[in-house]
Formats: structure tokens, sequence, C-alpha cells
């Protein structure tokens, strides 16, 4: 447990953040303290806390991995002119990056590439922000099926276009082509996002650690994202704690978070264990348990504060 002066700005951040975090998003004392119990937050901070090696990557002129978590919107909208609509929206947010669910887009019809590709050109004149491109399968919790043949050359058009700065690529997906896309995307100088998503359960602390680490060793991945639906408190700290754990070992940035109400406290706090980036809903959320944009912002400008 935190002693001394370390305690003391713990305290802190809650009673100076509680007003900007709607109630029912407020985590239990108890909880609070048991995160912050990580031997890690000792040495870690946004500030003058924060001893770590820097592990980034430039995506265009955004850097993800080092100081405050970054803060990525999903563009989720099924028509041309309502994603168009939220995509001159993302001006007034505090948004540093976009990610637009391209499953989402048409839904629930069949994919279209063309259509994918105007929605493209019109993102890349509207957006002033970087764009990361992901279509979730409907195994890792997206809109609508997709072939793994159309899987693949739905990523390859992606990164051919000239029009994404980041892709997604679910680690694991059925065909086990996830290597070669990557290196598709790498050959057209695309850095790439491997993912994988439990919407069932939170696995083990050293199997949560062994996935991210396969996603940087294995598949050559430029960030390695995770996330996992907990059923308990303790299965958000052992979400943090494989994060601690993978952070000390890996190369790339990462991305980690416990979804739904139970892990909103690391959508929050993640940037203290190694997380580079947290997701915030403007219009629709993407996954359960994103918090507002706005409210997100606030919270993380207080940690930011309160850890300089």
């Amino acid at each position: 447990m935190l002693s001394g002066p370390l305690s003391v700005l713990c305290a802190s951040f809650v009673q100076r953040t509680a007003p900007f975090v709607p109630c029912f998003l407020r985590v239990p004392e108890g909880l609070f303290r048991r995160v912050f119990s990580f031997p890690a937050f000792l040495r870690r901070g946004y500030g003058v806390l924060s001893q770590m090696p820097v592990k980034s990557i430039r995506v265009g002129s955004l850097v993800i991995g080092g100081g405050r978590p970054r803060i990525i919107v999903p563009l989720t909208s099924s028509s041309l002119k309502e994603l168009e609509e939220e995509a001159a929206r993302l001006s007034s947010l505090p948004a540093d990056m976009a990610e637009w669910r391209v499953d989402m887009f048409g839904a629930p019809g069949a994919v279209d590439e063309s259509a994918v590709r105007e929605a493209l050109f019109m993102l890349r004149r509207v957006l002033s922000v970087p764009l990361l491109a992901t279509f979730r399968t409907v195994d890792e919790g997206g809109s609508r099926p997709l072939s793994e043949e159309g899987y693949a050359s739905l990523c390859a058009m992606l990164c051919e276009s000239g029009l994404v700065d980041l892709l997604d690529v679910e680690a694991f997906f059925r065909s086990g082509e996830a290597r070669n896309i990557i290196a598709r995307a790498h050959a057209c100088r695309v850095p790439v996002v491997a993912s994988n998503h439990d919407f069932h359960a939170t696995p083990p602390r050293e199997e949560i650690v062994r996935r991210l680490l396969f996603m940087q060793n294995e598949l050559g991945a430029d960030v390695a994202k995770m996330a996992v639906m907990p059923q308990s408190r303790a299965d958000v700290l052992t979400l943090m704690s494989a994060t601690e754990e993978a952070f000390s070992r890996a190369e790339v940035p990462l991305i980690t978070m416990s979804m739904g109400p139970l892990g909103v406290i690391s959508r929050v706090s993640g940037g203290f264990f190694g997380s580079a980036a947290t997701f915030g809903a403007a219009e629709r959320a993407s996954a359960p348990g994103q918090m507002d944009v706005c409210a997100l912002d606030a919270v993380l400008r207080r940690l930011e504060e309160a850890s300089a």
C-alpha cells in the first residue's frame, strides 16, 4: 500500500477528479486503493513520476506512447452522409485520433469496397486528426460477417489507398493470416495495431502477457492491443497487472482495457500501467464501457496535473 507523499497524491486525485466523473462511473474507494498499490505506480506517472523507457510510434503528426494516453474516438455511422457529419463534429472534440469502424459502415448489408473507398476520400478531406481503420469481425464483437478472403482483401485495399494512417488487424483471425496482412500493410508503409478482444472473460495474467508479446514478436505489430471483459473487480486488476508486466518487456506501445462498467477505471488509469491510448465515445460507443470523450479528457487532464 502507498504511504507518504504518494498516498497524499492519490487521495488528492480522487477528490479533484470526482466532480468530473458521472456518479455511475465512480470507482469504489477500496478498489482504487488496490489498483494504486501496484509497485509500478511508484515509478510511473505522466510527469515527474515517469522514469520508464518510452516505447512510441509516430502516426502522421501524432506520437503514441509516452506521456498522457492518447484519446481515440470511434466513427460508427452507417451512411456516408451521417459519417461525414460525425467526422466534421470531431474537430470540436478532444480527440487525438479517429477510429473508423468500417464494419459498421453500410451495415447490415454486404461490404462494398468501392463505397468504402469513397468514404475514405471523404474522411481524409474532413478529418484533421490521424485515421485508424478497423473492420471488427463478428468473432471479436463486430457488426457483420466477412469471409477470410474478404477481410484480407479489404485490409489490402485500405492500405493501398494511401488514405489510412494506421490499420487494425485481428491478431488471431480465423485463417491465421494476420502475419501476412501485417506484412502487406508494412509494404504500403502503414503501421499496424494487432488486436485481440475477449467479450466473455478475462484470461489469466500470464495469457494476456503472452498474447501481447506474441503480437510484437511473432506478428511484427507496431502497437499491441487487448480488450477483455471482467466478471469481477479482481479481473480488472488482472488486466492492469498484466499490462504492467507486458510493458516492462515490450518494445512497442500497448493499448489495453477492461470493458463494461466494471472496467471503466482501466480506461482512465491505464496510462499508469503502460497503456498508451484509450477510447472515448462521441456519438455512439463502439465497445462496452466507453466514456463520453469530454468527460474522459477532463479526468485524464486531472491525472496529468496531479502527477506532474
